[in-house]
């Protein structure tokens, strides 16, 4: 936590400005409960891969993939309660871990958490992606992404996870 009282929040992919779930860091911003403070890459790589629906993971095995360039927010107690609740972590779908990121211009390091693909499965994402992995969560991935209202009734995305990396 930062001094400020507020946790700082490295986000990749569909939380990022102009992507599906944006609407929540702009509604946390609008009540006062999260600062953009802007762009950032995380300083060791990580692999990030797109899974079922377009769902980005950010997966906790550092020194592989690349660096990630995202955005970084310090949000209040209550705005990071709503991301863990859209991020699922209650229910293993992501984790939340420390994360160093820094910002290119001025070459500034700082302490984060960034939502990880849950341990459970993030390394078979990881090999069934084949390794292979993007520095950042863009246009082309971001039109791949289907909200969760969109997604087949009576499906877990758990579930589905389960299925694509088996």
């Amino acid at each position: 936590m930062a001094a400020s009282g507020r946790f700082p929040i490295f986000t990749y992919g569909t939380l990022k400005q102009g992507y599906a779930n944006h609407y929540l860091m702009q509604d946390l911003i609008s009540s006062g409960d999260a600062v953009l403070l802007g762009t950032r890459l995380t300083h060791h790589p990580y692999p990030l891969v797109v899974g079922p629906y377009g769902i980005p993971y950010l997966i906790n095995l550092p020194e592989q993939g690349h660096r990630v360039r995202g955005e970084l927010y310090e949000v209040s107690k209550q705005g990071l309660a709503r991301l863990d609740e859209l991020e699922g972590i209650a229910i293993g779908h992501y984790e939340r871990l420390s994360v160093q990121v820094y910002e290119e211009k001025s070459g500034g390091l700082a302490e984060a958490e960034a939502y990880f693909a849950h341990r459970n499965f993030g390394e078979k994402m990881w090999e069934k992606k084949g390794r292979v992995g993007l520095a950042e969560y863009g246009e082309t991935e971001g039109e791949e992404y289907v909200r969760k209202r969109n997604r087949p009734p009576g499906t877990s995305f758990l579930d589905d996870i389960r299925s694509f990396v088996n």
